[in-house]
């Protein structure tokens, strides 16, 4: 059974998630925005919402024949071949088909004690079609991912990393720094 639940975003739409038509009206003509988990058939959406994101992120992507987009077309196709380990929910328009999405993967690491399972989540890919932001369509998409790690993946820590446009909608849900910093090293390893 698919969670279902409705939040008004600050321009006062209501937005929720769960089965059906992801877009559409309450009974007092309010419009209900619904996430809906993807499909195989979304792998060409999630790429597209990816190339989006990163374009407003000041990464150059190339046009439609970079190579970096069959390998993202690959990667999620494998992944959503696992449903236990990776979710991706996506927000439809009527008019411009899937315009918002929210990825997650869950990884394995060694138990402590804050966490004896390991298993950690990994937000990424939250991404709005720019016609469609401010509507509260990212939001929608987050609330379902994070049911999904909760109430089917069974993960507790979360990690993910944000944009400056994204870290308010992030921090709104007690997403905040680590207490130990998190690093990284970029290799000048080989291509493939």
């Amino acid at each position: 059974m698919t969670p279902s639940y409705i939040d008004r975003d600050e321009s006062g739409i209501e937005a929720g998630t769960g089965t059906g038509t992801s877009t559409g009206a309450d009974r007092d003509g309010v419009p209900v925005v619904r996430a809906r988990r993807a499909t195989l058939d979304d792998v060409p959406a999630l790429v597209r919402l990816r190339g989006l994101m990163l374009d407003g992120m000041g990464v150059e992507t190339g046009g439609p024949d970079a190579p970096w987009r069959a390998a993202s077309a690959q990667w999620f196709t494998e992944r959503l071949r696992r449903p236990g380990l990776f979710a991706a929910f996506l927000v439809d328009d009527p008019v411009l088909g899937v315009v918002a999405s929210a990825v997650g993967t869950c990884d394995a690491h060694a138990p402590g004690p804050a966490n004896p399972s390991g298993l950690q989540g990994h937000v990424s890919n939250v991404s709005t079609d720019p016609r469609r932001r401010r509507l509260g369509h990212a939001r929608v998409c987050l609330d379902a991912l994070l049911t999904w790690f909760r109430e089917e993946a069974g993960v507790t820590v979360i990690n993910l990393n944000a944009t400056e446009d994204g870290a308010t909608l992030y921090e709104s849900y007690g997403f905040a720094a680590p207490r130990h910093p998190a690093l990284q090293l970029r290799t000048a390893g080989a291509s493939r």
